[in-house]
C-alpha cells in the first residue's frame, strides 16, 4: 500500500493549507524536519496564496527524497501548455518525486461541466506529451474525484484518484469504482482535542464553508446525510465522520479505517492550529504513531 505508479508514498502523508501563507524560510525548515522524521509524502493544495507548480518546485528543492503531490492544482489558473511545461520540468529536475494532482476547483462556473472540462484539459495535456524530449522520469498525475464518473475518468486517464472531505464509506465506494490497481489517496482532517463539545465546535468552524456550498451539500446528501444533518453547522454524526478528533490513539485508529476501506494512502490534515502557529508539534506526534517502526507504512 501507499504506492502510486511505482512511487512509495507510505500509507500516510502530511496534507496542509498552512503553507499557503507562511514565509519561505518557515516552509523550508518545516518540510526538511518532516523529511528527516521519515514522512515520504507532502500534499499541498492551491487556494489562492501559492501557485501550485512553483510551490511544489520550491518544496522539492528544499528536500532530498520526499514526494510532493499537488492536491490539487486547479485547471483554471493555467492553460494545459503551461501545466505540461512546468510538470515536465519538475519530473526532469526531481525524478520520481513529483505527482501532479489536477482538479476542477475554484469558483463555480455556470454552464461548465466539470467532467467535460477535465476531459478536454487532459486531451490538451496528452497532445503535448509527444512534442518534446521526455524528462528523466515519468510525469505522473492523479485526478481529484468524488462522483462515479470522475472516479472512472481518474481510473482511465491517470494513475488514480485523490479525494477530499469524504467519509470511510465513500473510500470503500471509490475503491470499488476504481478497481484494485489505480491509486486512491484520501485527505482526512484531524483535530487534537478530546473534549467533545470543544472538538465539535472547532470542527464545525472548519466545515462551515463546505456545508454552505451547493456542490458540497450535494456530496454530503449522496453520502446519506439528511438535510437536517447538514444544516445548522452539521450534526454530531456528520462532524465526527469528517473530522477525526481526540487523542493521538483515537485519531490513529480512525485513520486506519480509510486503509481498511481500500485507500492506498491517507493525507492527514491537522486543523485547529492558531493562525501564525505551526502544526509541527502535532505532525511530530503523528509521526511517532504512524511512520515506519511505529504503526505506519
Amino acid at each position: 500500500m501507499g504506492g502510486i505508479d511505482g512511487l512509495d508514498l507510505g500509507k500516510f502523508g502530511i496534507y496542509t493549507f498552512d503553507f499557503e501563507n507562511q514565509p519561505a524560510a518557515l516552509m523550508r525548515e518545516s518540510v526538511r524536519e518532516l523529511e528527516e522524521s521519515g514522512w515520504r509524502a507532502f500534499w499541498v493544495p492551491e487556494v489562492g496564496g501559492r501557485e501550485a507548480l512553483t510551490h511544489a518546485g520550491f518544496l522539492l528543492s528544499c528536500t532530498e527524497w520526499m514526494h510532493v503531490i499537488n492536491g490539487i492544482a486547479r485547471i483554471w489558473p493555467r492553460d494545459a501548455r503551461s501545466t505540461y511545461g512546468a510538470s515536465r520540468l519538475l519530473a526532469d529536475a526531481y525524478p520520481d518525486r513529483h505527482v501532479l494532482g489536477l482538479g476542477f476547483g475554484g469558483e463555480p462556473r455556470p454552464g461548465v461541466k466539470p467532467l467535460a472540462a477535465m476531459n478536454a484539459y487532459l486531451d490538451e495535456l496528452d497532445a503535448l506529451a509527444g512534442a518534446d524530449p521526455q524528462p528523466r522520469a515519468p510525469m505522473r498525475r492523479v485526478l481529484a474525484a468524488y462522483g462515479p464518473r470522475m472516479l472512472e475518468l481518474a481510473r482511465e486517464r491517470s494513475a488514480g484518484a485523490h479525494t477530499y472531505h469524504v467519509n470511510v464509506a465513500h473510500t470503500a465506494q471509490a475503491r470499488e469504482i476504481l478497481g484494485s490497481d489505480p491509486f486512491l489517496g484520501v485527505e482526512q482532517a484531524v483535530l487534537f482535542e478530546s473534549d467533545p463539545e470543544v472538538a465539535r465546535a472547532r470542527a464545525r468552524e472548519h466545515l462551515r464553508g463546505y456545508l454552505a456550498t451547493p456542490y458540497n451539500v450535494a456530496k454530503f446528501r449522496r453520502l446519506g446525510y439528511a438535510e437536517e444533518e447538514i444544516a445548522g453547522g452539521g450534526s454530531d454524526r456528520l462532524v465526527d465522520d469528517f473530522v477525526f478528533w481526540g487523542d493521538v490513539d483515537a485519531i490513529v485508529e480512525k485513520l486506519h479505517g480509510h486503509l481498511g476501506a481500500g485507500a492506498d494512502h491517507v493525507g492527514v490534515q491537522v486543523i485547529g492550529v492558531e493562525p501564525g502557529r505551526s502544526a509541527m508539534p502535532y505532525w511530530r506526534r503523528l509521526g511517532d504513531a504512524l511512520l515506519p517502526g511505529n504503526d505506519g507504512a
